[in-house]
């Protein structure tokens, strides 16, 4: 996909840009005093704020509707911030046109389904608007490539991607796991296209978000946003990853704004891909360590009872087996003392095992 046009309103040159308000439009008064307080961080050029509110069940705060958009064009007019909204659907797309929004955020729940991108690609036919695409909750990387697609075959030409982690089963210590690698080869695929990064749903907390947001200027973000709200405590929805404008400017204060050369960039990348390649053959490490610890149990199982034998039962032939493996890591290329060590360790442990179940053990 070759991206048409300048990214005018999403890439500034004077990196990161960043778009900040609060998690939920709440009312009129929390948007205004909130908006007022970032019109003074300096960096701060779009103003955001959650409109409509998926919830995962019924009952919780769903949002305030159309109405927040009344108030966000009120703070557009109050404090020349640009805006910015998530929509889920059509009608919500044309809502937010009708009130002047600058930039339509495709969330996490809408991309991972093609009906609703492509209902929402429909109604941008012919118009002119920034548009930023979440990544899907899962991480898969088709489903938000084809979002984006889908979003520069309507004629979207001021498209970026926003990157705000996945849902995992041990996203430990983010509210989402980060994955980089993923969002980094999104951006391999597409050369030139506008990445952000939400840092305030992959860090779940304010004590993460100087870290993440660190991470993503490293890695050569072009924006961050961050979830702002006048008084964190009394927010609606997501309070404790909300900071006050006056901590935001702070944060932006803190962080290390440096050029990367793009060859650097490109190295970055292969290197989080490399070290997420490091991670799944550790992964596949432990399974072939636990499947193996599993048949050596069940080889025990067959031997003779202890009482009969003259010496501690050992059924699996080891130096043949350390001899095979030497030979094997000399031949690739792997450092055979390191070899040994693992598996004397190994042989040890199934001892102690043989041992422990025989109750010869103390």
């Amino acid at each position: 996909m070759k991206l048409a046009g300048q990214q005018s309103q999403l890439v500034s040159h004077k990196r990161p840009m960043v778009i900040a308000g609060p998690c939920s439009a709440e009312s009129e008064a929390q948007m205004l005093q909130t908006a007022l307080g970032l019109k003074k961080v300096k960096g701060v050029s779009v103003f955001r704020a959650g409109i409509w509110k998926p919830r995962t069940r019924p009952g919780s705060f769903n949002g305030v509707g159309t109405i927040g958009l009344e108030w966000l064009r009120t703070v557009k007019v109050e404090t020349g911030l640009r805006t910015a909204c998530e929509v889920a659907n059509a009608t919500q797309t044309e809502q937010a046109l009708q009130h002047g929004v600058d930039i339509l955020l495709i969330g996490a729940h809408t991309t991972v389904n093609p009906f609703l991108v492509q209902e929402i690609a429909d109604a941008l036919k012919g118009v002119q608007v920034a548009v930023l695409v979440k990544n899907p909750v899962n991480p898969d990387l088709a489903l938000w490539l084809g979002a984006l697609e889908r979003m520069h075959n309507s004629g979207i030409t001021e498209l970026g991607a926003m990157h705000r982690g996945f849902s995992t089963l041990d996203s430990a210590p983010y509210r989402n796991h980060p994955k980089w690698e993923h969002a980094l080869e999104l951006r391999q695929q597409v050369p030139g296209l506008a990445m952000y990064c939400d840092a305030s749903h992959i860090a779940g907390r304010r004590s993460l978000l100087r870290p993440v947001s660190q991470r993503a200027l490293d890695l050569g973000y072009d924006g961050l946003m961050v979830e702002s709200h006048h008084n964190p405590a009394a927010a609606l929805s997501d309070a404790q990853q909300q900071i006050m404008p006056q901590e935001l400017h702070m944060l932006l204060q803190a962080l290390k704004q440096q050029h990367t050369p793009a060859e650097k960039l490109k190295q970055n990348a292969q290197i989080e891909k490399l070290r997420k390649e490091i991670e799944n053959l550790d992964d596949e490490l432990m399974t072939l360590l636990s499947r193996r610890t599993k048949v050596t149990a069940q080889l025990g199982d067959y031997n003779k009872p202890v009482e009969q034998q003259t010496e501690t039962p050992d059924p699996v032939r080891w130096d043949l087996v350390l001899e095979n493996l030497l030979h094997q890591a000399s031949s690739a290329g792997i450092d055979q003392t390191v070899v040994k060590t693992i598996f004397q360790e190994v042989r040890s442990q199934y001892a102690r095992t043989h041992l422990y179940n025989y109750g010869l053990s103390s």
